[in-house]
């Protein structure tokens, strides 16, 4: 009992319920430190989700750059077409040399006289 005969608070009682007050005490002191630790470990796990989003977006934003060029270098004309093509134009322009220059010698032997040697 927590009164004593004469109406007022006996010893134990007192001596118990300042013991339930310290023990709360220390329970609510403990109960904020390990608030404050729940609340750095949340806000460590925040800045760790924070990341780890931020590197899903990076690499996002680099499939879509690499999407992107290859759909530019499908509209692009074929490298290989072009390369063919100066191939082409390099062969016509020898060629067309190379037949100026035997229409030049033909021109050139055609205005030289023959000296035909006479049969003995």
């Amino acid at each position: 009992m927590i009164f004593n005969k004469s109406g007022s608070f006996s010893q134990k009682a007192c001596v118990f319920g300042a013991t339930c007050l310290l023990v709360s005490t220390f329970s609510i002191a403990s109960d904020t430190q390990s608030l404050s630790q729940k609340a750095d470990a949340a806000r460590e796990q925040s800045r760790e989700l924070e990341l780890e989003q931020l590197q899903k977006a990076r690499d996002a934003a680099g499939e879509t750059q690499a999407r992107e060029k290859k759909i530019y270098k499908k509209m692009q004309p074929n490298d290989w077409e072009a390369e063919q093509r100066v191939k082409a134009k390099k062969q016509f322009t020898e060629r067309e040399s190379r037949e100026e220059k035997y229409l030049r010698e033909a021109r050139e032997a055609a205005s030289k006289e023959r000296k035909i040697p006479k049969p003995i």
